[in-house]
């Protein structure tokens, strides 16, 4: 997150050309007076009507209000036209201006709080549905409110409508995505340089994409320089928001105009005709107003007391370590993010959105947790987001953490933390015990026993922190060039850099990392729950030790897809990991209590051993996991059923295997102790060697068999 302070920043070039702007449009001659007609007081923001464009922002602290008509090419004032108060309802201020072309004008608003006080400066339509003045990513914006208006043919393709238990995620940065050289499209960095990648996508197996900010941003707002340089750094994640209801111009290859609107439901529409579901990670917890250092854009001159926490000296509240945090459960304000998600799943057709510190999200007017806040209460049962995902980030910067007890609704999913640190932890032997990862691998039923795993977003890493790669690389951040003094950034990150610290070329270290790798991408896509993937994660990407790169805009924040050749033995396990988990329905299973074994059912759906059958409690089996989960289809009796067993011993140990399923014989599908390459069976392979006898469990190894009918499979025992 970026700190609060709002830097003077000079303009700097956009890296990529961009089309030139449309030529600007004649104003129509102007009357010494331009007749307005009733508004709609129901319908905020700018709407274009038969009679005009009709506008409407309320605010009540406003003693009168004017519409501002700027110049769409250079946003020169052409007009400033006063709300009638006759034409005024309670706080809502609102008129129809007849005549307007929208190619032609962009608008603000601005206030008086008193009679014969001045006007307030240019304000943003809390409303607006794109935003001008920010399509040269990099330089300072100048942003206008623009009238959006040009209809979109979705071409008849439906929502993918993903069952949650069958959801793959996968995180992205729309700009760092593709704006390396390396990713060889069209317009890099952009909407349309994303919709090039959707082949790839599929050919991964991920059927989600979970898009980092892309409500406008102000890039240049980040108070930090280069300390190499002294130049300065973007805020290149975007976690600050100006609007709610515009996409990044920036983003768009064509950035003038409908340009970003038109590319990002073209976007989606590709996405969803390749049968992949988009999922907006949106930042309502703050703007980037600030505290009272900050810009004045729009909601602080509107209505500051419904829209900010405020302290009882009138500061401002700044949970979010950011300067101010959104009064989210405020009428006015609950409202405004309604509409917000309302707008992103109607118009953007949008499947899902995470929260980002959606504990703020709770918070009474006191700054204080509520049991049932109504902002959450109102998404949660609200019709248009009926099909929407909800998924939180359960933990905000002021210390609250809700993992676990967020107030779902029967909704609401989770960025599950507990499962990425039980996972790292097992794996470097950094004083987590086995039982911790045995109740993430379960779906984790102590955090979401009477809600199911399908409510646990499991992952190993985010854009926040360190990247696979790194994990395995570094055992302290290396975050200098954030100019921050190396002291941003997650501190405890439970990683291991296998012996040496940042690149290594001894072949020791780098096998061992690549089995760590492995072994965490393994269970992660073995695990009830929702697994989501980082972008770059599936071939090696490095961020050299950075794990906090939000201000990155250059190789170390985008993604090398040199390295998808480099590591294609990384990207094809990931693959088969994938085609791995859609193959057998017993790792997308229900919840069930482990050790629970339903009527006519041969074993329990989950049962946990050691080196010995149903002895997990055995102390010789410390520092193993070994897992048995089952399906039987109550119906035709088939069965699915699968065997792990992971080692962070660096010694090999016998594991003797429980008998599989009457009928079938246990084959090997992974093994992370062989060498790239040979360590999982590709995708629509026959079923490895039959394994008999004891396991002989690699150190630091995870292996996975399968139960197949004996008559299957090569014959060979293992």
């Amino acid at each position: 997150m970026n700190a609060p302070q709002t830097p003077t920043a000079p303009p700097r070039p956009r890296t990529a050309p961009l089309p030139p702007a449309p030529a600007a449009l004649p104003a129509p001659p102007a009357p010494a007076v331009l007749p307005v007609l009733p508004g709609d007081p129901l319908r905020p923001g700018a709407a274009p009507t038969a009679a005009g464009i009709t506008f409407t922002v309320s605010s009540p602290t406003a003693h009168a209000m004017w519409l501002v008509l700027l110049d769409a090419a250079h946003g020169e004032v052409l007009r400033e036209i006063r709300f009638p108060e006759e034409y005024r309802t309670g706080d809502v201020f609102t008129m129809t201006v007849p005549g307007l072309d929208p190619h032609a004008v962009h608008y603000a608003f601005r206030t008086q709080d008193a009679p014969g006080a001045p006007p307030g400066p240019l304000l943003l339509d809390p409303y607006a549905k794109a935003l001008a003045g920010g399509e040269h990513w990099g330089q300072r914006p100048a942003y206008r409110s623009k009238i959006v208006h040009e209809p979109f043919d979705w071409q008849d393709v439906p929502h993918p409508r993903i069952a949650p238990q069958d959801l793959v995620v996968y995180e992205l940065h729309v700009r760092g995505f593709t704006r390396h050289p390396s990713a060889a499209v069209t317009s890099p960095g952009t909407f349309a340089g994303l919709r090039e990648k959707i082949p790839y996508l599929r050919a991964l197996g991920v059927n989600c994409v979970e898009l980092m900010p892309v409500l406008e941003f102000d890039e240049t707002d980040n108070p930090f320089t280069d300390p190499a340089t002294g130049a300065p750094l973007p805020d290149y994640w975007g976690y600050n928001p100006v609007a709610f209801f515009a996409p990044k111009a920036a983003y768009a290859a064509d950035p003038w105009g409908n340009g970003p609107v038109r590319e990002l439901k073209e976007l989606v529409r590709e996405l969803h005709r390749a049968g992949i579901e988009v999922i907006l990670d949106v930042v309502l917890n703050h703007t980037a107003e600030g505290d009272h250092r900050g810009p004045t854009l729009s909601l602080r001159a509107l209505h500051d007391a419904a829209y900010y926490l405020h302290g009882d000296d009138g500061s401002y509240l700044n949970l979010t370590r950011t300067g101010n945090t959104v009064n989210a459960n405020h009428p006015v304000t609950r409202t405004l993010l309604l509409d917000c998600l309302r707008h992103w799943a109607s118009e953007f057709r949008i499947d899902g959105f995470r929260f980002d510190m959606a504990p703020i999200l709770t918070r009474g007017q006191d700054g204080r947790p509520l049991d049932n806040p109504p902002l959450l209460e109102a998404i949660s049962h609200d019709p248009v987001l009926a099909h929407c995902k909800l998924i939180a980030e359960p933990f905000d910067a002021d210390g609250l953490d809700l993992v676990g007890r967020f107030p779902a609704h029967g909704r609401w999913m989770e960025w599950n933390s507990r499962f990425q640190y039980a996972v790292r932890r097992f794996l470097t032997s950094a004083g987590t015990g086995t039982g911790e990862l045995a109740h993430r691998m379960a779906g984790s039923p102590d955090l979401y026993g009477q809600r199911g795993n399908r409510a646990s977003v499991n992952l190993l890493t985010s854009h926040d922190g360190f990247t696979l790669a790194d994990w395995t690389s570094y055992d302290h951040p290396r975050n200098e060039a954030n100019g921050e003094k190396g002291q941003d950034g997650p501190r405890d990150n439970a990683s291991w850099n296998a012996g040496c610290e940042g690149p290594s070329d001894d072949p020791g270290v780098l096998r061992l990392r690549s089995r760590q790798t492995r072994n965490a991408l393994l269970l992660l896509l073995t695990a009830p729950g929702v697994p989501m993937l980082t972008a770059g994660d599936e071939f090696g990407r490095t961020q050299l030790g950075n794990n906090n790169a939000y201000s990155q805009d250059n190789a170390l924040g985008w993604l090398d897809w040199t390295l998808a050749d480099t590591n294609a033995h990384l990207l094809a396990f990931v693959r088969a990991c994938l085609a791995l988990r859609a193959a057998h329905p017993v790792l997308r299973r229900p919840a069930r209590a482990p050790g629970d074994t339903p009527d006519g059912w041969q074993y329990p759906a989950l049962s946990r051993h050691g080196e010995l059958p149903w002895q997990s409690e055995d102390p010789g089996s410390e520092g193993l996991l070994a897992l048995l989960a089952h399906h039987q289809d109550d119906t035709t009796g088939t069965t699915d059923t699968v065997f792990l067993a992971a080692n962070n011993r660096a010694a090999t140990r016998a594991v003797h295997l429980p008998p599989p399923p009457a009928g079938t014989r246990w084959h090997l599908s992974a093994d992370t102790s062989a060498p790239p390459g040979q360590d999982i069976r590709p995708p629509g392979a026959p079923p490895g060697p039959a394994v008999a006898g004891p396991l002989a469990l690699a150190g630091h190894s995870v292996t996975v068999l399968v139960a197949h009918h004996a008559e299957t499979g090569d014959e060979r025992d293992l």
